[in-house]
């Protein structure tokens, strides 16, 4: 009888993001730009021959690995909490290092895709997939496109020790244009700050419209309804980090309302620099759309980019900003 993991949290996240495997794909980036036709061999050879060597953290190691652990509050006859599958365009024969490392660790990982170069982006809604970390922007951007799940680049991995907990799992996400929709932020980067705020004070009562992450917001919360205790002390913890502040704050709490969404935390901070209170948050992941946030809070927390659809209006308003 086939699977159902419709009420599980499926995280899909590509060997890269995992794992640091940057030295390897280097090698293989360097050697397209000068021999192309030789660059899959000399990689191959590379990976057969570092099949031993253990593999560094990638930016979504914590996330999957606390995730993983809270497999331990499943019950008998249920389908489990959350499952990882990796998705790799690594061949299978060069992925072997890949599930060497998750054996070697002992990560309950069972569920692979190795597509020898071709795209697996198509395979996701096959695997249930809510969450797709990747390396890739090409990929990041299609999934986006297609709206199948959420999905981020992953930034570099932090260089501090976060010292993260192990007894939860923390989320962080912006507001605008990745839990909510972008229209605000329309209003805001085109008509200006006292615009946004009269708009916002003013449709306080309507509702905010999904933005791309807002179907995986929805999907941990109801998570929490399966772990033990009350959801003020779940072992997943959900908090907002927005620029907004007073009065653009109500209408934010107001759409969790009527969304039926439980989040431990909401942070109007009013454009203050949101990278000192992730510090303290500690989050597994911090999701966000715009560079100036996620850079400097990337040096002390694993970080993961949210992009603009690619019809989107704000993407060109901020591209023609740009010059």
């Amino acid at each position: 009888m086939p699977v159902d993991l419709s009420e599980t949290l499926v995280i899909g996240i590509s060997a890269t993001a995992l794992f640091d495997l940057s030295e390897a794909d280097n090698i293989f980036r360097e050697k397209v730009k000068h021999d192309p036709d030789t660059a899959m061999e000399e990689y191959r050879e590379y990976m057969l021959q570092n099949e031993s060597e253990p593999l560094n953290d990638g930016t979504g190691m914590p996330i999957v690995d606390a995730l993983l652990r809270l497999n331990k509050h499943q019950k008998d006859g249920e389908p489990p909490i959350v499952d990882v599958v990796v998705m790799s365009r690594n061949s299978p024969e060069t992925g072997y290092r890949v599930i060497s490392e998750i054996r070697r660790r002992k990560l309950k990982i069972t569920r692979f895709a190795f597509t020898a170069g071709e795209s697996n982006i198509e395979y996701l809604d096959g695997f249930y997939v809510d969450l797709f970390l990747t390396t890739s922007e090409n990929d990041a951007q299609r999934v986006i496109d297609s709206n199948v799940c959420a999905a981020a680049i992953v930034k570099e991995p932090p260089t501090t020790n976060g010292n993260l907990s192990e007894d939860q799992v923390r989320f962080a996400f912006d507001a605008d244009a990745v839990i909510f929709s972008e229209e605000s932020e329309i209003v805001n980067q085109t008509d200006g700050l006292d615009a946004f705020y009269e708009n916002e004070d003013t449709e306080q009562d309507v509702p905010l419209k999904e933005g791309p992450h807002a179907k995986l917001l929805l999907k941990l919360s109801k998570l929490k309804d399966r772990l033990p205790g009350r959801k003020e002390y779940s072992p997943v913890k959900l908090a907002i980090f927005t620029a907004r502040n007073s009065p653009a704050e109500m209408r934010v709490i107001k759409t969790l309302r009527k969304w039926e969404v439980y989040v431990d935390m909401v942070f109007f901070l009013g454009g203050l620099q949101k990278s000192k209170f992730l510090k303290v948050f500690k989050p597994h992941i911090f999701f966000d759309d715009q560079d100036s946030h996620l850079d400097p809070a990337s040096i002390d927390v694993p970080c993961a980019k949210v992009l603009y659809p690619s019809h989107s209006p704000l993407k060109k308003i901020i591209q023609d900003k740009k010059g």
